[in-house]
């Protein structure tokens, strides 16, 4: 494999160790309350500079001539080396929002109430896919393959982050591996964007900026609803139970907000 593709690799893994970088704060080791605000203080910033960094190369690769290039040099090699399109990226962009609900049911204690969480999924959401389609209808730019000109930025990719970074905040203080797989599960749909030729460079770097700064809105903004409804974050439960009767077998489910 050439080396453009080696590294549009090696940039794309870079959002995976980020998401390692910060789920590897442990409080346990903090000696004073002063330590605690420093180091909560530098992991707030860092989820902020990343994606503004991500969403600014993109946008400087629509008016840079350098940038530009490197885009169409990544895509050539792609095209070169990868001839046959996989479309498994359609459906691998909704499994880390998937699941943000799922470790919950298996007793892994999530950082929300599945009311909070749902709340911050829906607005980061919404957040996230008027910021692509704005984007797209503004921009016109067109896709490697020539199918459309809504190329930027990539909405698998935002699609893909948004839900890894809430899987992230929601896990990381008790099973990091779970923030982890899901940004390694949205690198792997923004790599295949590229690969099918859907995607620029360029695109899926921003898509990613996207997504992880729409999901860090949405927790901002959930304090707000809190106050605007008047509700107080509760504790909630999910039960499976299995039912079985005279030929009847089932299962039910129990759920308190």
């Amino acid at each position: 494999m050439k080396p453009f593709c080696i590294i549009c690799i090696l940039i794309l893994f870079a959002d995976a160790l980020y998401a390692a970088d910060i789920s590897i704060i442990e409080t346990d080791y903090l000696q004073t309350s002063a330590q605690a605000s420093l180091i909560k203080g530098k992991e707030v910033k860092l989820s902020y500079i990343l994606p503004a960094v991500f969403i600014s190369y993109g946008a400087l690769a629509q008016v840079t001539k350098p940038l530009q290039r490197f885009d169409v040099k990544v895509d050539n090699e792609v095209g070169k080396h990868f001839t046959k399109h996989r479309r498994f990226d359609d459906y691998l962009e909704f499994a880390p929002v998937v699941a943000v609900y799922v470790p919950d049911i298996f007793g892994v204690k999530s950082k929300h109430n599945f009311r909070d969480r749902t709340l911050v999924v829906i607005t980061s959401y919404l957040i996230m896919g008027s910021s692509v389609h704005a984007l797209k209808k503004g921009t016109g730019v067109e896709r490697p393959d020539g199918s459309n000109h809504y190329s930027f930025p990539s909405g698998h990719t935002a699609n893909a982050f948004t839900g890894a970074h809430i899987l992230l905040k929601e896990y990381k203080d008790v099973a990091p591996w779970i923030g982890v797989a899901g940004y390694v599960t949205a690198t792997t749909v923004g790599a295949m964007r590229i690969l099918n030729r859907k995607h620029w460079f360029s695109d899926v770097i921003a898509g990613a900026g996207i997504g992880i700064l729409s999901a860090e809105i949405g927790y901002l903004l959930l304090p707000v609803f809190h106050r605007i409804t008047g509700v107080e974050e509760t504790k909630s439960g999910l039960v499976f139970a299995p039912v079985i009767g005279n030929n009847q077998y089932g299962v039910g489910l129990v759920y308190a907000f």
